[in-house]
């Protein structure tokens, strides 16, 4: 089977580790949100974390996420010196019994929606990401240089008829949903984010592409002394938005990504959410062909717009062939000796948690229905394949 597993934000997270527990989840996907980015995770701090997750009768499986530094991303300024910091904090998690890491490789912003409580027809709350929006913050709140180049003539009409019929609140609630970090971590501020599209715009894709390699190839060594599967999660949304390049989007990319440093710690984390909402993306498709090196799994749905456009779907809805996903997932499982961690990413804001403050995509309800769902999917998948 499977492992199931929660993404749990530490002690400030509103969902308890006692929630976790009765939601049916097995393991916590967590990190260390209070250590700056490029910082080093001391021995102290995570035996502090992991003490904590087993008092309430869990274990800490996945690090999500040991951030890469922005230094690294771009090769400049200190970027020796966080890489240096980076493979000890990889040495200090294997130490403390932790030997599965998730780190993404996207400029400057971790995520982007546009919206957090897009209501769906059964008055659930759902993130979405609307391509006209992002267009209003580019073109009219961000006023990025040459961003007309990147919107059809319909959306640059579509954007200016919306940003002229918006007031202030919605445009400032549009500029934090855009800009918002991971939770318990710095939103970024449309000064550095600025900033750094020039930085990237210099360094182009093929720059990105380069320092990623780069990057991986200066870790490899300490993960495979230390036993530690890399997984790097897709970009999130899989094209390219404010100018920013995108090298984790396809299975052309992943490909890349795994041959061009063929070592086996060199993994992938299959997020089905992120991967879906690209139109050029069969997700089935992509799990045969790179299964081998998938280590950690994202499960959530989309439904796509024609024009980029995504909401997030319940979990056995939307576009993702959920079922197909998942019955490639109980195939590579059962090749394997160690169980393959999962996670329901994101979920509904429904019934009670519509009146609380929960951080967006991560109520409980909503990700206890999927947890549910997939676990019964998964059954059933391996049941049958057993007559």
């Amino acid at each position: 089977m499977l492992l199931q597993t929660w993404r749990w934000y530490g002690p400030g997270d509103p969902v308890s580790l006692q929630d976790i527990r009765q939601a049916g989840a097995k393991g916590i996907v967590t990190a260390l949100h209070h250590i700056p980015h490029g910082e080093l995770w001391s021995v102290e701090e995570i035996k502090k974390r992991k003490e904590q997750v087993e008092s309430a009768g869990l274990q800490w499986d996945v690090v999500e996420s040991v951030n890469v530094h922005e230094e690294i991303k771009t090769r400049s300024g200190d970027y020796k010196k966080y890489l240096a910091k980076y493979n000890q904090t990889l040495r200090n998690l294997a130490d403390c019994g932790i030997h599965t890491v998730c780190y993404n490789f996207m400029p400057v912003l971790d995520w982007t929606r546009t919206q957090l409580d897009y209501e769906v027809q059964d008055g659930a709350k759902a993130l979405r990401f609307d391509w006209t929006d992002l267009a209003v913050f580019d073109l009219y709140l961000l006023k990025r240089k040459g961003a007309e180049k990147d919107y059809h003539e319909e959306t640059q009409r579509k954007a200016k008829k919306r940003f002229q019929s918006i007031n202030e609140k919605q445009k400032e609630i549009l500029t934090e949903n855009i800009l918002m970090g991971v939770p318990g971590e710095k939103s970024v501020t449309i000064e550095a984010l600025s900033k750094s599209i020039e930085t990237y715009t210099h360094l182009g894709r093929e720059g990105l592409k380069e320092n990623l390699v780069y990057f991986l190839s200066s870790v490899m060594d300490t993960c495979e002394e230390y036993h530690i599967n890399m997984t790097i999660h897709p970009d999130d949304p899989p094209i390219s938005i404010l100018g920013l390049p995108r090298i984790v989007s396809s299975l052309s990319d992943l490909q890349y990504i795994i041959k061009t440093v063929d070592r086996k710690p060199n993994g992938i984390c299959f997020c089905t959410g992120s991967l879906g909402a690209g139109k050029q993306n069969d997700l089935v498709q992509i799990i045969k062909a790179v299964g081998e090196r998938v280590y950690f799994v994202h499960l959530r749905n989309v439904t796509k717009e024609p024009d980029h456009s995504f909401y997030e779907a319940n979990h056995l809805e939307g576009d993702v062939d959920m079922y197909g996903v998942m019955k490639e997932l109980v195939l590579i499982q059962q090749k394997r000796k160690e169980p393959i961690p999962f996670r329901p990413d994101h979920g509904h804001q429904m019934l009670d948690d519509l009146k609380k403050k929960t951080n967006p995509g991560y109520s409980a309800i909503g990700r206890l229905r999927g947890l549910a769902e997939l676990r019964g999917l998964e059954m059933g998948i391996t049941k049958g394949l057993s007559v």
